[in-house]
């Protein structure tokens, strides 16, 4: 009796249904489909320099995570930046190493408090030199972290992240379609499509800013050449806004709370950097438009800076107590323009320089 499992009944399964493959090579198929990639690809980078865009180093949480290293490298004695998307866009590298005659290590991540990194540096012997901290209120109060998985990749990279870190930034610099905001389903996600029911979609920030190797951070021009578009940047940072009047006391007392404990935080890292002998300066940026009414309504100067100030006794940079650091346009109300930002990491540069120099002793 012939097995159910004979090879013979394999042969018939398989004749029945495999299917033969083309006579002809794979060769022109593969060519073909190689064009029109390339085809779609260039049509695609093509329509997004018509709008606007430029290449530029995508800020990654790899990119950040090497400039962190730079510390463990050998660099630990230098400036560091820290802080939210403010201090990255604002201060310039290439004019603080003229003005100084070193270049800064810039490690502010957007959306994203700096007492975390504080606390990582105050424990790490490697760093030793000065730190500057910029305090947006929103933020650093909060204790806030959109970018807080750059600290894990920093301490956990695989080595699989690393070579991709280190092929993407192969191509970065030559593409204006690679970047997050330009990428195939985001742009399908922002189509003004029906929305069901009261589901609102949350609106995504878009792209702002042009990127170097290093993290040299400059405003993307077309913030500042496009009204429509700085408009647009504008309503997505006024978007949500509740004013404090119309919060519960529950959850005012909880925002309280978190901004007592964000505080502490700051002020035990800044001690414990101190003591080492960091130097650590505080920054507040300038704001106007809608965070000129809502950093105000929820975190006063007199009961957040100041005390900050009083209790760490750290150097303290607030734009409104110095003229030069004064009169400059933010197009879309949080972050100076790219031709503005360069005249005001000089006049911070002196300012602090300035300072330095009253607080110990001098003019």
């Amino acid at each position: 009796m012939p097995s159910s499992t004979s090879s013979s009944d394999m042969n018939v399964a398989t004749d029945k249904y495999g299917r033969p493959l083309p006579g002809k090579s794979l060769g022109v198929a593969a060519v073909f489909g190689v064009l029109v990639v390339i085809l779609l690809m260039s049509g695609w980078e093509w329509y997004w320099r018509d709008y606007g865009s430029v290449p530029s180093y995508r800020n990654s949480a790899g990119l950040w995570a090497i400039q962190r290293r730079r510390i463990d490298n050998g660099e630990g004695d230098k400036t560091v930046f820290s802080g939210s998307s403010r201090v990255l866009f604002n201060t310039q590298l290439d004019v603080w190493e003229q003005e100084s005659g070193e270049r800064p290590i810039q490690l502010a991540l957007e959306g994203t408090s700096p007492v975390s990194l504080m606390e990582e540096l105050a424990d790490d012997d490697d760093f030793t030199g000065m730190l500057i901290a910029g305090v947006a209120p929103g933020l650093f109060f909060s204790g806030f972290e959109y970018r807080g998985g750059a600290f894990k990749r920093y301490k956990n990279e695989s080595p699989t992240q690393w070579i991709g870190q280190q092929l993407s930034m192969l191509v970065e610099p030559f593409l204006a379609f690679y970047h997050y905001d330009f990428a195939f389903f985001t742009v399908l996600e922002r189509l003004p499509l029906p929305q069901r029911g009261d589901i609102e979609n949350p609106v995504d920030v878009r792209r702002l800013a042009t990127h170097r190797k290093d993290r040299a951070t400059r405003m993307w021009a077309k913030v500042e050449n496009d009204p429509d578009y700085a408009r647009m940047a504008q309503d997505i940072w006024a978007s949500g806004f509740e004013p404090i009047d119309e919060l519960d006391e529950e959850e005012i007392e909880k925002r309280l709370e978190t901004r007592e404990k964000q505080i502490e935080r700051a002020v035990a890292a800044t001690m414990a950097l101190q003591e080492k002998g960091v130097e650590v300066i505080f920054l507040r940026n300038p704001a106007e438009g809608h965070y000129a009414i809502s950093e105000p309504m929820f975190h006063p100067r007199e009961e957040t800076w100041d005390i900050l100030i009083e209790r760490s006794g750290a150097l303290g940079i607030h734009w409104q107590d110095h003229e030069e650091l004064q009169g400059y346009w933010l197009p879309e109300w949080s972050h100076l323009s790219g031709s503005e930002a360069d005249r005001f990491t000089k006049a911070l540069y002196h300012v602090i320089e300035r300072e330095r120099a009253k607080r110990d002793g001098g003019e």
